[in-house]
């Protein structure tokens, strides 16, 4: 079989299927299952390690077929790849999730990048398939299409009773087969707002069904919970970018373009409480340092968008670092060897690696690194292998998800470099492929094929000891959308009984799931020697902690000797009653304020409460200025004039200590600016977990000004001094109003401004909030924050180079977004960004954008500073 270099480029819309008769499909098919009988196609295991850097790339790239792809893979010792499916089996997989059967359920995105412009179609020809072992050689042999003419979807989740939930924006559907043939007869609106549809790469995804029995969404504002056999939608603050994964405490993990790891430590659902929270560590907390991890993929990887920056290359031309990390899966499988088991991966496209990392859990403190000091678990010399996911099977093994495309990066956000990188090599032509591999392990054996659907309820529970997690998962949910609470019983003993952690975990969440746990199970659980049994005790304590016994030992866990229960616990707090919570959550703040994660966990749980907390922790020393100055951020976001007027006064005081003083005042104005989006000094944000990467930062309101009602003369003649005191003054003189002084004011749009302001509105919302946020705060280092913004307020056009050619800087690179707009939708948006939220910039017009692409047509290459700087008119 010869490479097929552009079968199907240039092939548009629904004309994509017009050229593949079925007569055609059908030969292609029967070719596959023919050599299917056999043993799958295996690459080469123990070649050497870590694997040399090839020397050059081709000029041009095609489609190799699968037979030549698996010669070019490099794996850690000992472990080796079997293809389980390939085109025409499978084309273009995104997502892959195994049903109770074991067949295995994919998302197929067949209008990505469909032509040699790297347009994206948004007509209806993208499907659902279900492939099928039928004569269990352990390789897919059979396809039967589940749901057809999707536009653009981006979230799967498999449910019992051939049903599942499909993301397709702005929709969320779910469909079922009622007949037995595993085609998709009905379908059902849950809800009409999952998503938009923007940029490809940022929207709505996960739909993740965690061990509390929440379906996480990713990069989205809601989750969703099964209560009574519905689906409920529960807020929740947008996080991750593309996947989600847990582990076997049911603690959630994402991660987003450079940043492979970040975790959740407490639900997402008790940062929602409190509205003036201005930060939220804890919640999608970054668990790697940049500095502190490498790649090493095994050829020049100049493909991704900075691939003109020689800085992030080694003299061989590979990368250094992730150029689009996604995906991430805590193995918990039971058959790949123990080394791997319960550790991340995580998947980065655009250098063709799967990467393993090592997680460490320090007594509830976690952090991760890289596993191999140099070299990778996966590596492809392949520039059109693509693992987009990475997911734990039945069998005790771990399948790789391969869209096998030229092209990885959404062409609307390709740098000018990228997309002139891909079309000299030809990376946009040859479509329509896919592959699925499974990673094994010399002399690994695997776990016999579920038939789980067929099985009783009593039968169902015993799963939930089996040591493959996904058998766990999976068994979970089936009861708990069965709703047969008569195996309760069951589930109680092995609650109390079983000698495994993660079973007695999974089935106390069981029981909460089913709506039959009882407070005795929850009692014992308290005392379990399990930390993560102990915080998830804790958090199902809630709905009785007006039980004396159960409320008392609930409060011991205070001198708990673990990280995980001693949030749990600090979260649990806030869902005492109003007049019983403060005192419990000013011990733990006093204990432990200076674990940053606790602080917010805190004060996500004193909604309303905020200055009171704030008087108690000044009242003696040593003050914990971190909580201290988050405390005075949630006053200031809250617009409490009476308690910001207490803070400003004790701020003001001459006989405070000026670092309480400092603190105060930083953290009011990071209040009225809005929270976290930036790094506004370590005593305030206390880190990059905290700050706005899509997912990290609150969408909140900005406060434009808060008014005072005369002029602040004592912060005014502490402005006027100088040293960081009089700075920290200074800088919240410029964020309040008071009567008499002057306020910006913008100039009355024309009829034509006005409707560019409010087109550019819907370009935002489309294209730039999953960087720059709903309000323009900012998701350093994915996105500069536009409030205040220079560039965003100064005359000129700079903003407009910036938008059209691009910009890179100290927070990385802003893609050339506006090279695919037209000059119309270039001026709407700058429009809508200049004069919004307190920004005084005046309109951009659709001419001006005209001569400004004119004159900059020549440029391939993002503006830096400088150039912006002396080139400005």
């Amino acid at each position: 079989m010869q490479p097929r270099p552009g079968i199907w480029a240039g092939i548009t819309g629904a004309a994509l299927w017009a050229a593949v008769t079925a007569a055609a499909l059908i030969v292609l098919f029967m070719a596959i299952v023919q050599t299917a009988g056999a043993k799958p196609l295996t690459s080469v295991a123990n070649r050497p390690w870590p694997a040399p850097v090839t020397k050059d790339e081709p000029e041009v790239s095609p489609p190799l077929p699968p037979e030549e792809a698996i010669k070019t893979f490099h794996m850690a010792p000992g472990y080796r790849l079997e293809l389980v499916a390939a085109e025409p089996l499978t084309r273009d997989p995104i997502l892959l999730e195994f049903d109770s059967d074991g067949r295995a359920w994919v998302v197929e995105l067949h209008a990505f990048s469909i032509n040699e412009r790297m347009d994206n179609s948004f007509e209806p020809i993208n499907e659902v398939v279900i492939l099928e072992d039928s004569n269990d050689d352990r390789v897919f042999d059979k396809r039967t299409v589940f749901m057809d003419k999707l536009i653009m979807p981006r979230a799967m989740k498999v449910l019992d009773n051939n049903c599942a939930l499909i993301g397709e924006p702005p929709n969320l559907w779910k469909a079922c087969d009622t007949n037995g043939d595993l085609r998709a007869d009905t379908k059902e609106l849950i809800d009409a707002h999952f998503s938009t549809q923007g940029v490809v790469e940022h929207g709505a995804n996960g739909l993740y069904w965690g061990m509390d029995n929440t379906l996480v969404v990713s990069e989205h504002t809601y989750n969703l919970e099964l209560e009574d056999g519905k689906l409920r939608i529960v807020p929740t603050l947008s996080r991750g970018q593309w996947g989600v994964t847990q582990d076997n405490g049911g603690r959630i993990y994402r991660n987003v373009n450079t940043d492979p790891l970040f975790v959740d430590y407490v639900a997402a659902r008790y940062y929602v409480r409190n509205p003036n929270a201005v930060r939220t560590r804890g919640l999608y907390e970054s668990l790697v340092k940049q500095e502190d991890t490498l790649i090493w993929p095994v050829h020049p990887t100049r493909g991704v968008n900075r691939g003109y920056r020689a800085e992030i290359f080694r003299e061989d031309g590979s990368s250094t670092y992730y150029g689009g990390v996604s995906s991430p899966l805590i193995y918990r499988g039971n058959r790949l060897p123990e080394e791997i088991r319960n550790q991340p991966f995580v998947v980065d496209g655009p250098t063709n690696i799967v990467h393993l990392l090592k997680l460490k859990n320090d007594n509830g403190e976690l952090s991760a690194s890289d596993y191999y000091p140099k070299g990778e678990f996966l590596a492809s010399t392949d520039v059109r292998f693509r693992p987009v996911q990475v997911v734990g099977g039945w069998d005790g093994a771990m399948y790789v998800v391969d869209m096998y495309r030229g092209i990885s990066q959404d062409g609307p956000i390709q740098t000018d470099y990228l997309r002139s990188y891909n079309a000299r090599r030809g990376l946009a032509k040859g479509i329509n492929y896919g592959r699925i591999y499974r990673v094994v392990h010399e002399g690994m054996s695997f776990d016999d094929e579920p038939r789980m659907s067929k099985e009783t309820s009593a039968q169902l529970v015993k799963h939930l000891t089996h040591a493959n997690g996904w058998w766990r998962d999976t068994t979970q949910q089936l009861l708990i959308q069965r709703g047969d609470k008569s195996i309760a019983p069951a589930l109680t003993t092995m609650a109390a009984e079983s000698p495994a952690p993660y079973t007695r975990l999974q089935a106390l969440w069981t029981l909460d799931g089913l709506g039959v746990l009882e407070a005795a199970s929850v009692s014992k659980a308290l005392d379990d020697r399990s930390p993560d049994v102990r915080a998830a005790a804790i958090r199902l304590s809630e709905r009785w902690l007006s039980n004396p016994s159960i409320r008392t030992a609930v409060l011991e866990k205070i001198d708990d000797g673990n990280g995980f229960v001693r949030r749990q616990l600090t979260a649990t707090l806030g869902e005492l009653p109003r007049n019983e919570r403060l005192k419990p959550i000013i011990a733990m703040l006093r204990k432990y304020g200076s674990d940053p994660i606790l602080v917010d966990i805190a004060v996500s749980g004193l909604h309303g409460q905020e200055n009171e907390a704030l008087t108690e922790l000044t009242r003696q020393a040593p003050f914990n200025l971190d909580a201290i100055s988050v405390l005075a951020g949630a006053t200031g976001h809250s617009g409490d004039l009476a308690g910001i007027q207490a803070t400003l006064a004790m701020a003001t005081d001459a006989r405070q200590p000026e670092p309480l003083r400092i603190a105060l005042l930083n953290g009011v104005a990071l209040g009225l600016q809005g929270g976290a989006a930036s790094d506004v000094g370590r005593a305030v944000a206390g880190g990059r977990a905290g700050s706005g990467i899509p997912g990290m930062g609150r969408r909140r309101t900005v406060t434009a000004g808060l008014q005072l009602p005369t002029e602040p003369a004592a912060l005014i003649k502490l402005a006027s001094a100088s040293g960081a005191l009089a700075d920290a003054a200074k800088s919240l003189v410029a964020l309040v109003t008071w009567p008499g002084k002057p306020a910006p004011r913008l100039a009355s749009r024309t009829p034509a401004e006005e409707k560019l302001f409010v087109a550019g509105k819907q370009v935002y919302a489309n294209t730039c909030v999953g960087c720059h946020l709903a309000q323009g705060e900012g998701s350093p280092p994915v996105g500069a924050k536009l409030v205040g913004s220079p560039y965003a307020n100064a005359d000129g056009d700079a903003i407009i180079r910036i938008l059209i050619n691009g910009k890179e800087g100290r927070l990385g690179v802003m893609p050339p977004l506006g090279a695919a707009m037209s000059d119309e939708e270039v001026a709407s948006v700058l429009t809508f960004i200049r004069q919004s939220w307190s920004n005084t910039g005046t309109p951009v017009s659709p001419s001006a954008v005209k001569e400004t692409r004119a004159a900059y047509a020549h440029r391939t290459t993002p503006w830096s500073d400088d150039e912006l700087v002396r080139r400005k008119r």
